[in-house]
């Protein structure tokens, strides 16, 4: 079965959505679960696919998983770790990137672990580089077979120095996972520091881990015997909450996204505020919409934290089109993020990609002839079009697009979008949005 979504654009969003915990921080926290020695219990967990995908991967490896979605609430017992048969963990591959995260945490507790090859979505190389480098310092050796990677352990994880060539946040994720019960202390220099970072540091230090960060990008992690098991509430998803700023900006409307955090959400606001949108913050959320002004034209260039989110840059692009005069994105994060233009320009927008960096924050792809640049051309009009989405925040950046257009748009391909936003349908239903599902 396949589905594709029906949408009738024009029609301003108006109401109010609920987040819950942020998709790039819940799996993570599920994945530490496994370095307890009793169950876990997260809150303000999502329904969304991702969560679906690192359950079955837990329980897979023995671990009992019991969710309660209305409530929001994951109960995680690691008790029966065990190793799965490859076959079995193989059909989940193509889905998702987190088995490599399962690496520190298995090679603690059964002493091997085993990679698929894997998924994800298709916004740049995403290299597992990092990962590998990071475990063999810890003392790990590494096999590769023809269907996935081999990983043990035999003379036990020891701490290490680590410094990274870029702040991946990935490999900032493995080396704390890793780190946490390994024989030593650990230090990772040049390290990711963004929230979902810091949520999970403070998971680990409630399961009993000792980490320290310093300002400098440098995190100090002491291992010790064992960890137990948490009781944590999941920081909200500040990528959701700007593809609904988005959303209300580009259909001139009004949305009150309800547990969106100012303290996460400072470089965005501040961009979101320039272009001409407005907002307003209270202690239940942020109150994001269109003022009526004309929106105006920036350059902007995406960073790693505390810089400007790449996650956030492609339902901006949406937002662009529609403001006066030349704005310019420089993506610095991943080398293939533009390729979902093609389907705004399909939709009027006029794009330009270009290889060269039209920004000054240093970038890994200068020279490299990736189209990791783009100059857009506005305002202009937008159309109702065929589109089919090609990974998760294009997906949802196409919705908005096809909200703001005129006449009707079919987006295919929607599954994707599932597994990062819940019950998206329904909460654009909510808001007053002209869509119809088609199930074939």
């Amino acid at each position: 079965m396949f589905e594709k979504l029906v949408i009738k654009g024009g029609k301003a969003l108006q109401g109010t959505v609920k987040l819950r915990g942020a998709k790039n921080f819940v799996s993570k926290a599920m994945v530490a679960s496994i370095l307890g020695d009793s169950k876990s219990i997260l809150h303000n967990v999502p329904r969304i696919k991702d969560v679906e995908i690192v359950s079955k991967l837990l329980i897979l490896h023995g671990c009992e998983v019991t969710y309660n979605s209305k409530a929001g609430i994951l109960e995680l017992d690691p008790e029966n770790i065990l190793s799965p048969r490859i076959a079995d963990v193989d059909t989940l591959v193509g889905a998702s990137r987190i088995p490599i995260l399962f690496c520190g945490p298995l090679l603690h507790k059964l002493g091997e672990a085993f990679i698929p090859n894997l998924g994800g979505c298709k916004i740049g190389d995403r290299p597992i580089d990092f990962h590998l480098e990071s475990l063999r310092q810890f003392g790990a050796v590494i096999t590769k077979q023809t269907n996935g990677i081999k990983i043990t352990a035999p003379d036990g994880l020891k701490g290490t120095k680590i410094h990274m060539p870029y702040p991946s946040v990935g490999a900032t994720e493995q080396t704390l996972l890793t780190a946490c019960i390994a024989d030593g202390v650990t230090e990772v220099s040049n390290a990711a520091i963004e929230p979902e970072i810091m949520d999970l540091i403070n998971v680990l230090q409630k399961m009993g881990s000792i980490i320290s960060v310093a300002t400098d990008r440098v995190i100090t992690i002491e291992g010790v015997k064992n960890l137990k098991g948490f009781t944590h509430t999941a920081l909200p998803d500040r990528a959701e909450a700007a593809s609904w700023a988005n959303a209300a900006l580009v259909t001139k409307g009004k949305i009150n996204v309800q547990g969106a955090k100012q303290q996460d959400m400072i470089t965005f606001l501040n961009i979101f505020r320039k272009i001409g949108g407005e907002f307003d913050i209270n202690d239940s959320g942020i109150t994001f919409y269109c003022t009526g002004d004309k929106l105006k034209a920036i350059p902007l260039e995406t960073d790693v934290h505390p810089g400007f989110l790449t996650d956030w840059m492609q339902p901006l692009v949406v937002s662009l089109t529609q403001a006066q005069g030349l704005s310019i994105i420089h993506e610095t994060v991943y080398e293939n993020r533009f390729g979902f233009t093609q389907a705004l320009a399909k939709m009027g927008a006029k794009i330009q990609l270009y290889t060269e960096c039209l920004g000054t924050v240093p970038c890994r792809f200068k020279q490299m002839n990736y189209k990791h640049s783009a100059a857009i051309f506005g305002s202009t009009k937008l159309m109702g079009a065929d589109i089919k989405v090609p990974d998760l925040r294009a997906g949802f950046s196409y919705l908005i697009a096809a909200l703001a257009a005129q006449g009707q748009s079919t987006v295919d391909g929607i599954d994707i979008i599932e597994r990062g936003y819940e019950f998206f349908i329904d909460k654009l239903q909510a808001l007053g949005a002209d869509i119809d599902l088609i199930k074939n």
